[in-house]
């Protein structure tokens, strides 16, 4: 299966190019390459692909610059691959942009299905008038949600707040970000506030709130809607 559009790597290490380059190749996919954060902004620029693998690790640039940079004029998905492995640097990149953050050593079975995820999104549109996952429904015209065609009773916030997490399916979305979005600056640092309403959310959606298969936790850092 030749997958249309390119992915383009952003790394200086020549041993990581080379791995993702045959995995990705193998799995049907264009490959674009650059060592450094400026061939990378060009390689951006000029070559169009439909994702980016960026290291934060660079010679010229430190990544979460040229992470900014092509946020500026960038939509597609970008996920990081890193060594760097603290909190901090996972929601650093995430709140500037990132889609996903994978840590090095990787494996490339999740790197692929990473991948998936976050071109899956990126092709379904915000104006998307209903989600579905199993059997749940998430009828965005009409702020409704369904369970096995049954209305579920929720409230505005947690409507907007399972719509916001939903039409982001896979991507990590940060405490402060989603605070930020659904209640306003005001409330960036109540992560306590937010848990309590996904707790909320659980019991609603989850066919079993103490597993939960769409409102996934990311110890930490935030929360993933599905896998």
């Amino acid at each position: 299966m030749i997958t249309s559009g390119s992915i383009l790597i952003i790394d200086d290490e020549v041993q990581i190019r080379r791995l993702l380059e045959i995995t990705l190749s193998a799995n049907g996919y264009k490959i674009l390459e650059a060592s450094t954060g400026k061939e990378g902004l060009v390689q951006a620029a000029t070559g169009q692909p439909m994702l980016i693998i960026l290291d934060l690790g660079l010679p010229d640039n430190d990544g979460i610059e040229i992470l900014k940079k092509l946020r500026e004029w960038f939509q597609k998905p970008i996920i990081i691959l890193s060594v760097r492995n603290s909190e901090d640097d996972i929601i650093n990149a995430l709140d500037n942009g990132a889609n996903d953050y994978l840590i090095k050593p990787f494996r490339t079975g999740e790197l692929l299905a990473r991948i998936r995820v976050a071109i899956r999104q990126s092709q379904t549109t915000s104006e998307t008038p209903s989600l579905s996952f199993g059997s749940l429904t998430i009828d965005l015209a009409n702020h409704l949600a369904r369970k096995n065609n049954e209305i579920i009773k929720l409230t505005s916030t947690e409507f907007s707040l399972l719509a916001l997490l939903a039409k982001n399916e896979g991507r990590v979305l940060t405490h402060q970000y989603i605070l930020k979005e659904i209640w306003g600056m005001g409330y960036i640092e109540q992560t306590q506030y937010l848990r309590v309403f996904i707790a909320q959310l659980r019991k609603k959606v989850e066919d079993d709130p103490a597993k939960p298969q769409l409102l996934n936790t990311e110890s930490g850092i935030g929360y993933r809607f599905g896998s």
